[in-house]
């Protein structure tokens, strides 16, 4: 029988659960998250098995959020048991590879509501603005 290396990579580790979760890099007020596969343990600081993709939550200057997989290696993993995170599976129901969260239903209704309002806002107040310079 071989010597099993002290690092958790024996025999347990490859029948172990896996989950597909955010690891966070990048710097204080400026995260960037790495899409990893690693054991689904408490411990967050264990050695990742391998980085399937990138995310990048700051709007850059076109106010996009930047995100990519390798969708073949997210359904190979998924079809070895990989368990996902929340926040990935949010991710990868907008890009179209699990459902749809139903977070994200609710995230996108309350960002029409608050659109809505302010437009109505913006509409009154140019209104009372109109009104105010034709009775002067």
């Amino acid at each position: 029988m071989p010597l099993i290396p002290a690092s958790g990579t024996g025999r347990f580790w490859a029948h172990s659960a896996k989950i597909i979760r955010f690891a966070r890099h990048g710097c204080t007020n400026r995260p960037f998250f790495h899409i990893v596969v690693m054991e689904r343990r408490k411990n967050q600081h264990q050695p990742v098995i391998e980085q399937i993709g990138t995310y990048d939550p700051m709007p850059n200057e076109h106010n996009e959020k930047l995100v990519s997989f390798n969708f073949e290696r997210v359904r190979h993993w998924l079809g070895s048991g990989a368990h996902v995170s929340a926040p990935v599976a949010e991710l990868l129901g907008i890009a179209g590879l699990l459902p749809v969260n139903p977070h994200t239903y609710m995230s996108a209704w309350r960002n029409r509501q608050i659109a809505e309002k302010t437009a109505e806002l913006a509409a009154a107040k140019q209104h009372a603005e109109g009104t105010a310079e034709a009775s002067s």
